[in-house]
C-alpha cells in the first residue's frame, strides 16, 4: 500500500478521545500523514482503504515506558523482586547482548508493541548498541522516543554496563544528534539515566544539562520497591523523587516510571512540577513491587500514562493488559469504579502522548497526526457492542487489533506486520535468545 496516496478508513465507528463519550459512525480521511476530515461520504478518489466495519477507529495508543531491548530475556526472569531481578538476570542479559541481538529483541518488542495497537512508546535501551533500536524502530514503522541508558556506579552492576561518566554522556549526545528528529521526526531522542542508584550525582546532574541543552525528554524509573526505596533514602537522606528532584529530574520535560512508594511531599512535587508519571501496573503486580496510587496522582493532578515497562517482568507488551489493570486493581483502595474507563482510554491515547511531548497526537482531528488503530469488534469479550471505553478497557485484547497506521501509513493490515516478515523476525529473535541463554549458562 503506497505511503503518498490518501487513505480512508471507512466503515467503522470513529471514537476520537475529544470528549468522553464521544463516538460517532464515520469515516476518517488520511491526507499526508495527517488527519484531513472525520465524517461520512467523503470525498477520497485515489485513496487506498482500509475497512473498519463492526470495529472500533480509535488514536494510537501511546505507552510512557517500556524497555524493547530486553525482549529476549522473556520468561527468563521469573520470582524475582526488583533488585535480585536486575542483578541476577537482566543486568548479565543486557551486558552479554551484542549489537546484532540487541537488533533482534528491538525487532521483536517493537513488533509486539506496533501488532498490539501501540503506535508511540518511550524506550528506554541499555548501555550500548542504541543504534539498532532507532535502526529497528525507522523499518517497522512506529513513532518512538527513545535513549541508551545511562550507569556508572552500582553495586553488583557488571563491569560492561558500567560507564565513564563522561563518555556516557558524550555518547548519549551523539546519539541524539544522530536520531532525534529523524523519519520526519518519528523517531526523538530522551536522556534516560537507569534509577538513582546506579548513577553518581555527576552523572544525574550531567544528564539533565544534556537534556535541556538540546531539548530531549529525561526518562528514568523512581519509587518501584521499598528496598530500593530505602536504599536511595539512606544514600540521600531523602525519598526517591524528591532525590530526583534535587538532581533537577522533574518538571514537564521528565518522565518516571512507576512511582508507588511516596511521600506526601513526593506527591506534591510530582503535581507542583507538572513531571510525567509512566503507571506499570502490571510489571508491579509481576515484580511483587507495590500498587501505585494512581486516584491520588490523578486527583491532585499528575500527569500520567501507561506503560508495559519490560518483556521480562510482565511477560508482555499489551496496552490492553495495562488498561485493564488500571481500571481495576485500585477499586480494592478505593472502591468500586475508582479510576473511570474513559479516564484509563485518556492515559493510552493524548495523556500518554503529551507525557512524551508529542504535538497533535493522540486526537483523531482534523490537523492531527494519522496515528490510528482499528479494533474488531468480533471478539467473545467485545459483545455485545455498549460504551466504547468499558468495551476496549475491559473486554480488549490485542486480538482485537485489525489495523494499524502510524504517522498516515500503515504498519498492520488485516492483523499482520506490513513492513517486515513476521515469520522471519521470530526465527531470527529466537535463534538470538538461543544464543544468549547458552553464554549466560540458563536452562
Amino acid at each position: 500500500m503506497s505511503t503518498t496516496r490518501p487513505l480512508l478508513v471507512h466503515g467503522g465507528t470513529v471514537v476520537p478521545m475529544t470528549a468522553a463519550g464521544e463516538a460517532r459512525v464515520a469515516d476518517v480521511l488520511v491526507r499526508d500523514g495527517r488527519i484531513a476530515a472525520v465524517g461520512c461520504g467523503l470525498p477520497a478518489d485515489g485513496a487506498a482503504r482500509l475497512d473498519a466495519t463492526d470495529a472500533l477507529v480509535l488514536p494510537g495508543f501511546v505507552q510512557a515506558h517500556v524497555h524493547v531491548v530486553q525482549s529476549l530475556a522473556r520468561h527468563r526472569a521469573e520470582g524475582r523482586p526488583l533488585l535480585a531481578w536486575l542483578g541476577e538476570r537482566i543486568w548479565p542479559y543486557e551486558a552479554a547482548l551484542q549489537e546484532h541481538e540487541i537488533a533482534a529483541a528491538a525487532r521483536l518488542g517493537i513488533a509486539e508493541l506496533l501488532a498490539g495497537g501501540t503506535t508511540a512508546a518511550l524506550d528506554m535501551g541499555t548501555t550500548h548498541g542504541q543504534d539498532a533500536i532507532f535502526l529497528a524502530a525507522e523499518e517497522l514503522g512506529i513513532r518512538l522516543t527513545s535513549g541508551k541508558c545511562h550507569m556508572d556506579v552500582g553495586d553488583g552492576a557488571p563491569r560492561r554496563l558500567l560507564e565513564d561518566t563522561d563518555a556516557s554522556l558524550a555518547a548519549a549526545e551523539a546519539l541524539g544528534e544522530r536520531w532525534h528528529g529523524a523519519c520526519g521526526g518519528r523517531l526523538r531522542y530522551a536522556v534516560a539515566p537507569r534509577f538513582v542508584l546506579s548513577c553518581s550525582d555527576e552523572l544525574l546532574h550531567g544528564a539533565v544539562a544534556l537534556a535541556r541543552r538540546h531539548g530531549y525528554l529525561l526518562h528514568t524509573h523512581a519509587s518501584e520497591n521499598p528496598d530500593e526505596t530505602r536504599a536511595v533514602r539512606a544514600r540521600t537522606g531523602a525519598g526517591n523523587v524528591a532525590a530526583l528532584a534535587h538532581a533537577g529530574i522533574t518538571g514537564p520535560d521528565a518522565v518516571l516510571a512507576h512511582c508507588i512508594h511516596l511521600d506526601d511531599e513526593e506527591f506534591a512535587l510530582l503535581a507542583r512540577d507538572r513531571t510525567g508519571v509512566a503507571h506499570c501496573p502490571g510489571a508491579n503486580l509481576k515484580l511483587a513491587s507495590g500498587i501505585a496510587d494512581l486516584p491520588r496522582m490523578l486527583a491532585g493532578g499528575v500527569r500520567v500514562g501507561l506503560g508495559a515497562d519490560g518483556p521480562p517482568c510482565n511477560n508482555r507488551l499489551s496496552v490492553f493488559h495495562e488498561m485493564a489493570l488500571a481500571g481495576t486493581i485500585h477499586n480494592l483502595a478505593h472502591g468500586a469504579g475508582a479510576v473511570d474507563p474513559w479516564t484509563v482510554l485518556e492515559m493510552a491515547t493524548w495523556r500518554g502522548a503529551e507525557l512524551l511531548g508529542l504535538e497533535r497526537v493522540g486526537r483523531l482531528e482534523p490537523g492531527w497526526k494519522a496515528d490510528l488503530v482499528v479494533l474488531g469488534c468480533s471478539s467473545w469479550a467485545m459483545e455485545p457492542v455498549a460504551d466504547p471505553a468499558a468495551m476496549v478497557v475491559f473486554g480488549g485484547g490485542i486480538e482485537a487489533v485489525r489495523h494499524v497506521v502510524v504517522d498516515g501509513r500503515p504498519v498492520v493490515a488485516d492483523g499482520a506486520l506490513v513492513s517486515v516478515d513476521g515469520a522471519a523476525l521470530r526465527r531470527e529473535a529466537r535463534a538470538a535468545a538461543a544464543a544468549i541463554a547458552a553464554r549466560l549458562g540458563w536452562s
